[in-house]
């Protein structure tokens, strides 16, 4: 199977929030967590519902509550685990913001974790 990722990914957790329309026009919004984070978008963790594919969402980081940085994005995959059902977004405007407010943050988070220390059995 080809990878089709632009780009390195960040593994990394920050809450976010998805807003979408769902086929009636209803507005549906769910609270998840990233997986990883990459240059041009995020797969996400989203614990009841997921948009469709091709759906255009709002995502919202949520890990500064006084700072929070939302983009349009584009649903590209699904994994429909019933344990850990994901979304694969690509950020479709706003990617400039995207990139520094949450990539190289999420990075520069990475750069300062100490590596773990494993234990000798």
């Amino acid at each position: 199977m080809e990878n089709r990722r632009s780009g390195p990914r960040h593994v990394i957790a920050f809450p976010v929030r998805v807003n979408w329309k769902d086929e009636n026009g209803q507005d549906l919004m769910e609270e998840g967590l990233t997986e990883n984070v990459g240059p041009n978008g995020a797969l996400i963790f989203l614990p009841r519902l997921l948009p469709d594919v091709g759906s255009k969402v709002k995502l919202t980081v949520t890990e500064n509550p006084k700072d929070e940085i939302s983009v349009s994005a584009e649903v590209l995959r699904l994994e429909r685990n019933a344990a850990h059902p994901q979304a694969a977004l690509q950020v479709t405007k706003s990617i400039k913001v995207w990139k520094e407010k949450v990539w190289s943050y999420a990075g520069s988070l990475l750069d300062k974790e100490e590596p773990e220390v494993f234990d000798d059995w």
